[in-house]
């Protein structure tokens, strides 16, 4: 029988070794099949560079890591040979690599052990003429403390073959449907604010068949980024990189006190994953947090590249505030859509959802660190499935009488001309499978006739694949007029669920300027009454998925807005999330939700979405019990720009 003495050592043993790298050779653990899904073999996890691993399985983990450690080098994850014509460092802490990878890390100032983050005493030095043995692609990496004045080295776009004269070329990308708020309206009566709902669809993408995209992500690698943190970041960007096809390009961002372009836009061919991950993977946390300095970095990539990809995109991940830059209102916002996501309680919130409103992107707020890569990827489902681009919607009064009032479209810009006759909304990408939905409020006068023509909806767009310009027009919207209607015409599902959407997102902004005052009181009495009415409104009684989930989410920011120091924490946040998801019908990550089956965030996830979140979930191979490692404080975790 194992001692009292024995087990206390064997406990402190196993909770000490809670984080160990994965390398090329260790085996998958097995997992049960509600925890893993069946193509868990499509993106092997044991490419990426770090994975964090609950303390249950260090004794298995620690013995397979340190024998797989000797035949794998953990910085460019390549195996180590004897004779290959490569020399091999050992360190104190017995952990090996290729001396060339540790030695341009030595050179960058990183003097602990990547793997275990042991200080060492005896450094290894390269000298320079050594730096002739080295591949081209370490070079590349290990050179970018030599940053050029111009970023136009990004790598030449890859040459596209682009199939015409198929059947399907002439089949719209945008799909249009109009819905009135009652179907017909009596001949004697006027109405001076008719309701109509404007529902657009984006047509499903080919497999293999999409846009390429120029991707631009900017980490956060200050201080209090070390750890688990960086660990779990290090991973979300292995799965990125896996993700991303030869023709598109990655190009990396790392601030802290300062920001680095760690290497140019290059293509995610076989040789270009390797040096994302290397590059990736020998990211070191220290310093502040210069969140504006990393921005501006990311501009100029972004503007002095040679050639431009169809779809262009940034992602930022912090977990702190800027203390380098004192008015935010400075800060460089490039002109591209930018998805930012602030994790845990001390990010800065506001300034990260004000850079994705300006921009045209989206603001996810991660509670636990744990789902960071489910977060980023239901962000790259989408951006990997651009269908539309610059989608311009014209509306069209037919009868001189019918005149527009004015267009709900959120975030969105629209536009009403002064004789009221048009109007337009600009509605930039449209993901594969994405909707987007407006409120046109037009007047309605009497009429004689059988029926009253009212709207005409013109959609004109880029194919992002053969940039060709496209016009799409419906046909003319007209409405019924009886002499006389029955008993009154309860409002459709469709148009009263967008009347919510809209009315909810006016509530929270207003609870959120309240909140910001101090007024919590006020703030979630706000949001009760609102709820009060939206259980009285044709959807709430009849008990709409989206209307549900909808009231969840506005009782979980009631509960995050009861205080001052739940607000600052996790209501903040939490709630600029929702309105960025609902102002834009983008799917964002809220809280700890993209784990969580009931969560509110699927309610704009289109399919593409869910299928990366899909495979990013059956790559995640730890225990359940990792999955909060921050736990929510919380019961429920639900989850005039132009838009490019």
């Amino acid at each position: 029988m194992m001692s009292k003495w024995r087990k206390m050592k064997l406990a402190l043993r196993l909770n000490l070794c809670s984080c160990l790298p994965r390398t090329l050779e260790e085996p998958t653990l097995a997992l049960s099949s509600t925890e893993r899904l069946s193509d868990v073999a499509l993106l092997s996890p044991l490419n990426w560079p770090m994975t964090p691993t609950p303390s249950s399985q260090c004794r298995s983990l620690s013995r397979n890591s340190s024998k797989s450690s000797k035949k794998t080098c953990s910085i460019c994850l390549t195996k180590m040979k004897e004779g290959c014509g490569h020399a091999i460092f050992t360190a104190e802490c017995s952990h090996s690599f290729h001396f060339h990878c540790i030695a341009s890390n030595v050179k960058h100032g990183y003097q602990v052990c990547p793997v275990c983050r042991a200080k060492w005493k005896e450094i290894p030095i390269q000298k320079p003429s050594l730096d002739l043995s080295l591949p081209p692609s370490h070079q590349a990496i290990n050179q970018t403390h030599l940053e050029p004045a111009m970023f136009d080295d990004d790598e030449r776009l890859e040459k596209q073959l682009i199939l015409a004269g198929e059947e399907n070329d002439a089949v719209p990308m945008v799909e249009m449907k109009m819905y009135p708020e009652v179907s017909c309206v009596p001949q004697s009566k006027s109405c001076e604010s008719f309701e109509v709902l404007v529902h657009l669809r984006a047509a499903s993408v080919v497999s293999g068949n999409r846009a390429p995209i120029d991707l631009v992500t900017v980490l956060d690698i200050s201080g209090s980024m070390g750890g688990t943190k960086l660990a779990l970041l290090k991973r979300a960007m292995g799965f990125v990189i896996q993700n991303l096809g030869s023709s598109d390009r990655l190009s990396v961002i790392a601030f802290s006190s300062t920001a680095r372009r760690l290497f140019p836009l290059t293509r995610m061919s076989d040789a270009g994953r390797q040096q994302a991950l290397q590059a990736v993977n020998s990211l070191v946390s220290n310093g502040g947090t210069n969140i504006a300095e990393g921005l501006r970095k990311c501009a100029k990539v972004m503007e002095d590249r040679r050639e431009k990809n169809s779809v262009a995109s940034v992602i930022i991940l912090s977990d702190g505030r800027d203390t380098y830059t004192t008015n935010h209102h400075d800060v460089m916002v490039p002109q591209i859509p930018v998805h930012s996501f602030g994790f845990g309680s001390d990010h800065d919130a506001s300034v990260m959802h004000s850079v994705s409103e300006l921009s045209g992107g989206t603001f996810s707020f991660i509670e636990s660190e744990s789902v960071i890569q489910d977060a980023i990827a239901q962000c790259i489902g989408g951006l990997l499935s651009v269908a539309v681009q610059e989608l311009r919607v014209e509306i069209e009064g037919v009868c001189s009488n019918v005149k527009l009032g004015s267009i709900k479209s959120g975030s969105y810009f629209s536009f009403v001309a002064g004789d009221g006759h048009s109007g337009l909304v600009d509605l930039g990408d449209l993901y594969a499978d994405e909707e987007r939905d407006f409120l046109v409020s037009i007047n309605i006068p009497n009429e004689k006739d059988g029926h009253t023509p009212l709207l005409k909806l013109r959609c004109v767009y880029i194919d992002p694949l053969t940039k060709e310009a496209t016009r799409v027009e419906s046909q003319v919207f007209q409405i019924p007029r009886p002499e006389t209607v029955g008993e009154e015409e309860a409002v459709p599902v469709e148009v009263d669920r967008q009347r919510n959407r809209f009315l909810a997102a006016e509530a929270m902004a207003q609870a959120r300027s309240l909140a910001e005052d101090g007024a919590f009181e006020v703030a979630v009495k706000v949001i009760e009454n609102f709820r009060l009415v939206l259980a009285e409104t044709v959807a709430g009684k009849s008990h709409d998925r989206f209307c549900v989930a909808l009231d969840m989410e506005l009782k979980e920011m009631q509960d995050r807005m009861r205080s001052s120091h739940v607000y600052e924490a996790l209501g903040r946040a939490y709630v600029l999330s929702g309105l960025s998801s609902h102002s834009w019908q983008r799917a964002t990550a809220r809280g700890n939700s993209s784990r969580d089956g009931s969560s509110f965030v699927q309610a704009y996830q289109t399919p593409s979405m869910a299928e990366m979140l899909r495979r990013s979930q059956a790559m995640f191979l730890v225990s359940p019990s990792h999955h909060g490692l921050v736990q929510p404080l919380l019961s429920f975790d639900a989850s005039q720009p132009k838009p490019r």
